[in-house]
């Protein structure tokens, strides 16, 4: 069976060549098949080797299927891993991932470039299973630059608008930022531990290195740099709400079920090592804690339905990265199991709307929508709810095991994520409220056909059921370090599970019974500009502005001649004006050579007697 993981990667694989090199000779109910086929086949391949590696009990499954690089004494291979973290990684992937191909097969019909759509979906997919399954950091690697070049092919795919190639150009060097990083972090471990098998680079780390030395440090910082880029954190956060430009699918994709978890992954995946460099991981909980209450406070003033929902994105990833900066592993997976049912429903669900209301993003231009669409508000509702992590729902579960763990750890921070979960409350119960409560809308609504309704259907039960899913995470990942079940409502899970419910109500106070007035309280003086200010991303897109594009642009107009070739462009000039010389010299004339030897002949006989 462990052969068979190399055919986990392949459809999606085979669908992309197929539907790049001959899309446009098929019909759009064929490029549907082959699209959907596709990543359907890897889900049923996940669950069918998942089920015999469950059943089996073995820790790992590993292929290898012969060298892909050998120079000197360095030789990777070309093998696939699979252990409960890649495992559960497969099942989020391809599970979610396929039904984000139904939604899609209905929801992009009507578009031109319908196979380059999935041509390019199929690619996305195809280098995230490459990247959960490589055994070595090299193919990782490979998966990882993938990703982020499907990332750029989707979020620009309707290039005709410049603001949608500018936010795929920006998402694409936000991300290449973050992956010289993790690069750069590649060769250290390389040239240190002699070995690129992320297995066998862990076990040395952990024998060779000790704890809190300068080299664990090192990779540490250079690998988070990697996870910051691709899970959109402080400070590489901004690019992620520009990519709401691609189409609403490409969204669910990227927010769900690739792409952005790939950073919580690989700091999972090389768990070893964060605990080898003890002040790295504290920052790590540090910038999930920090970039999860300015997304959150920045998702309270949007009025983009899309852009809510980037925002709330990266608060839970924000959420994902405190967990693993306490040694919360496992409840970090958990969350990101979780996160990927719900925000996959509430992106589809918001596709729903958006393609219902003609193609409308603002959600102060919708209302009253719970009756003209009512499958699109139950699936926001149980998704906001899982989302504020409501009892009951599955991200109650998931965050609430979070914060046990990180009130373990450290008093203050468990206080911050407490508070994240208040303005989750609120921001996600706004956008519900706003949408479809309150006055009606009263144009034209379209309703979805049954391949979009279908997922909606399927992803409200795992946002509601999906807590209850257990993989055996402790056989990879150590335990967190609370040993208080999540069950157990001793004061502080009281008070974990208490704060969401304070967002929602204080989103009643606001949007629904009136008693708090929005407007009373935005037209304060000190308010307006802090608004203004969360609406803008806290400024970070100014900040790159003034700091970095601003004074790289000044120094390149300075060197508009460029001064490094100033240089060979002098050497040009000299070898010129010595040839001309040179070319004087040469006359053809006899007599002027036979006086110029005879001159040289007494110019050197004269230094001779005189020295």
């Amino acid at each position: 069976m462990t052969a068979g993981l190399w055919s986990i990667p392949l459809p999606p694989l085979l669908g992309f060549l197929i539907l790049a090199l001959g899309g446009g000779r098929l019909t759009k109910p064929l490029i549907a098949w082959l699209g959907i086929g596709g990543v359907a086949m890897s889900a049923l391949f996940s669950a069918v080797i998942g089920f015999e590696f469950l059943h089996a009990g073995l820790p790992v499954f590993r292929c290898v299927f012969g060298n892909w690089l050998t120079i000197a004494d360095l030789s990777v291979p070309f093998g696939f891993y699979l252990d409960a973290l890649s495992l559960t990684m497969l099942l989020v992937v391809t599970g979610v991932g396929v039904l984000i191909h139904l939604y899609a097969a209905e929801f992009m019909a009507a578009e031109s470039g319908y196979a380059r759509f999935f041509a390019y979906m199929n690619l996305f997919v195809a280098a995230m299973l490459v990247l959960v399954l490589a055994d070595n950091l090299l193919l990782l690697y490979l998966g990882w630059e993938g990703v982020g070049l499907g990332s750029y092919l989707l979020i620009g795919f309707w290039y005709s608008e410049p603001r949608n190639g500018y936010a795929a150009r920006k998402a694409f060097i936000m991300t290449r930022c973050g992956d010289a990083a993790l690069l750069l972090g590649l060769l250290l471990l390389f040239t240190q531990l002699h070995s690129l098998d992320i297995q066998a680079l862990m076990a040395q780390a952990a024998e060779r290195w000790t704890p809190g030395g300068r080299l664990p440090e090192t990779a540490a910082a250079l690998l988070l740099g990697g996870a910051v880029g691709k899970s959109a954190q402080l400070p590489l956060q901004s690019w992620l709400p520009d990519a709401m430009a691609g189409p609403t699918p490409v969204s669910a994709l990227i927010h769900a079920a690739t792409m952005v978890t790939a950073g919580v992954y690989l700091i999972a995946r090389t768990h070893v090592l964060f605990a080898l460099a003890p002040t790295i991981q504290q920052l790590v909980g540090w910038l999930g804690v920090v970039t999860l209450l300015m997304a959150g406070c920045s998702a309270l003033t949007q009025t983009d339905i899309k852009r809510v929902l980037a925002y709330s994105t990266i608060s839970q990833l924000g959420y994902m990265f405190l967990a693993l900066g306490v040694g919360a592993w496992s409840a970090a997976i958990f969350h990101l199991l979780t996160h990927a049912f719900f925000k996959a429903l509430l992106f589809l669900a918001a596709g729903v709307v958006i393609a219902g209301l003609q193609h409308e993003h603002n959600i102060f231009k919708m209302g009253g929508l719970r009756k003209r669409l009512p499958l699109a508000c139950r699936s926001f509702l149980i998704g906001a709810a899982a989302l504020s992590g409501l009892p009951f729902t599955a991200g109650f579960y998931s965050k609430h095991e979070i914060l046990q763990a990180v009130y373990a750890s450290s008093a203050g921070l468990w206080a911050l994520g407490c508070l994240g979960s208040v303005i989750t409350g609120i921001y996600s119960f706004r956008l519900v409220f706003i949408v479809f409560f309150g006055s009606a809308y009263t144009g034209a609504v379209t309703q979805s056909g049954q391949r979009m309704c279908i997922p909606l259907y399927l992803l409200c039960g795992l946002a509601l059921g999906g807590g209850l899913l257990q993989i055996p995470l402790d056989t990879v990942l150590p335990l967190s370090p609370t040993k208080l079940p999540a069950q157990d409502f001793n004061p502080i899970s009281l008070l974990s599970a208490v704060a969401p419910m304070l967002g929602l109500a204080l989103a009643v106070l606001f949007y629904v019974t009136g008693h708090l007035s929005v407007r009373r309280l935005t037209a304060l003086n000190w308010v307006k500009p802090l608004q203004q200010f969360w609406f803008q991303g806290w400024g970070m897109d100014s900040f790159y502005s003034y700091m970095v594009l601003r004074p790289f642009q000044t120094l390149t107009q300075l060197n508009r001649h460029d001064v490094a070739d100033s240089f060979y462009l002098g050497l040009a000039r000299l070898c010129r004006h010595g040839n001309l010389i040179c070319g004087a010299l040469q006359t053809g004339r006899v007599r002027w050579y036979a006086a110029s030897m005879a001159l040289g002949t007494g110019f050197l006989i004269a230094i001779g007697c005189l020295s």
